[in-house]
């Protein structure tokens, strides 16, 4: 009997020690499906085997009851044959032996029926709790994952307005940077411009008018950003066929996405497109406003002209230069910081956190109407490097080289205006 439940044994066990993953994961599944076939098969031949024992039984009570028959007519016919008496008597022994075995087998087959009834009731029962359990489990897995698929999409949906609050963030703070350095140099910023469109922020040089068109990412695909960067450089075009508008637009992009885009200036044809940050927004208006210094910009010299190329060349290298370095230390920071939460013993970073907390740095307040002057910017350079040499500080090269290469320290004069 052990051998017939074989796969039903086992298919129980399977059950019972299936683990999480044993239920999520498909073909784990597919093995203990295949496995209840198997034995949902067992139970079938079993069931059969309990059908054909009965089958013996009541043959084996037919059988008793004809026997009986031939008793009574033994009886019957006794007075008839008492010559074969004996003989009659002896196989009447013999038929009652052979129904006391006979008595015997029904009872034990009776017994094992009762057995494999009981058996088979709570070998139900325990498929039944095992597929009720199953259920159970099905279920709340179903409810787990849809609540994680709900999460996910509020996820999706806090991003695309955190990426939304950005771009008017970034926005806003392009027109308020544009606008300060306006009033700082002297410069008229068009709040509506007597042109066709709307650009985020136009400003008037040469009796022109110059465009500074905010653009920050929708999402975080970084090679999407750049392509609607290229599609806005072919946008633009309806700006530059205008009466008055100067055929240099610049798009003003976070200097976090500086990483992403691959072309900073495009070249199309009737018109150039330049892709700059915040941080250059002022190096590149004051190159502007230079030209404003001539009356027409016909009378400049060839050497005027490139000497204009050539600064507005290297404010936008240098620009673009410190937002890598910038860029490149951020990471790094950010590195060490996490170390220094994942390595540092708990007890000793609390310690840490303390001190953090009790630090402050105060950088120098720029106030309004005051300068920064190029000879201050030598002499704290000067100071600087003094003190390196002094204190025998070791720098990263990419650091030391960049102090050195400063251009005010090679190059730039104080003018007698700054002084």
């Amino acid at each position: 009997m052990p051998e017939m439940i074989e796969k039903l044994s086992l298919f129980f066990d399977k059950i019972k020690n299936v683990t999480f993953w044993g239920r999520v994961l498909p073909w784990t599944w597919k093995s203990i499906r295949t496995l209840s076939y198997e034995a949902y098969s067992e139970y079938r031949q079993l069931v059969e085997s309990l059908a054909h024992n009965s089958k013996e039984l009541e043959q084996g009570r037919t059988s008793i009851a004809t026997l009986e028959q031939k008793n009574e007519q033994l009886k019957i016919y006794n007075t008839k044959f008492d010559k074969d008496l004996a003989v009659e008597q002896n196989k009447a022994a013999n038929l009652n032996e052979k129904i006391e075995k006979l008595s015997q087998k029904v009872s034990q087959l009776n017994a094992e029926i009762a057995s494999l009834k009981e058996s088979e009731a709570g070998m139900r029962k325990q498929y039944e709790d095992k597929i009720t359990t199953l259920n159970e489990t099905q279920k709340r897995i179903e409810n787990e994952r849809k609540q994680e698929t709900e999460n996910r999409h509020q996820a999706e949906i806090q991003k695309i307005t955190s990426l939304k609050e950005n771009w008017t963030k970034h926005e806003t703070t392009v027109k308020e940077t544009v606008k300060a350095i306006c009033q700082k140099h002297i410069i008229e910023y068009i709040e509506k411009p007597p042109f066709k469109g709307t650009p985020d922020n136009t400003i008037k040089i040469c009796d022109e008018y110059v465009i500074f068109d905010a653009k920050s990412p929708g999402t975080e695909d970084s090679k999407a950003f750049f392509q609607y960067i290229r599609k806005q450089t072919d946008d633009v075009k309806k700006y530059v066929d205008q009466e008055n508008v100067k055929r240099d637009i610049f798009l003003v992009v976070p200097s976090n996405t500086v990483d992403v885009i691959e072309q900073f200036s495009f070249n199309k044809g009737a018109y150039n497109v330049y892709v700059i940050t915040i941080d250059a927004l002022e190096p590149i208006i004051i190159a502007l406003k230079k030209i404003e210094e001539y009356e027409i910009i016909k009378e400049l010299t060839p050497e005027e002209r490139e000497n204009i190329c050539r600064i507005i060349g290297r404010f936008t290298h240098t620009t673009k230069r410190r937002i890598q370095i910038d860029h490149f230390f951020a990471r790094q920071f950010l590195e060490v910081l996490t170390k220094c939460e994942s390595d540092i013993p708990h007890d000793m970073f609390e310690k840490v956190e303390e001190f953090e907390k009790a630090e402050i740095l105060n950088p120098s307040t720029e106030r309004r109407g005051k300068q920064i002057l190029n000879k201050e910017l030598i002499k704290d350079t000067s100071r600087l490097q003094q003190e390196i040499e002094t204190k025998e500080i070791v720098l990263p090269p990419a650091i030391k080289e960049g102090i050195t290469s400063i251009p005010l320290l090679k190059e730039d004069k104080p003018e007698e205006s700054n002084g």
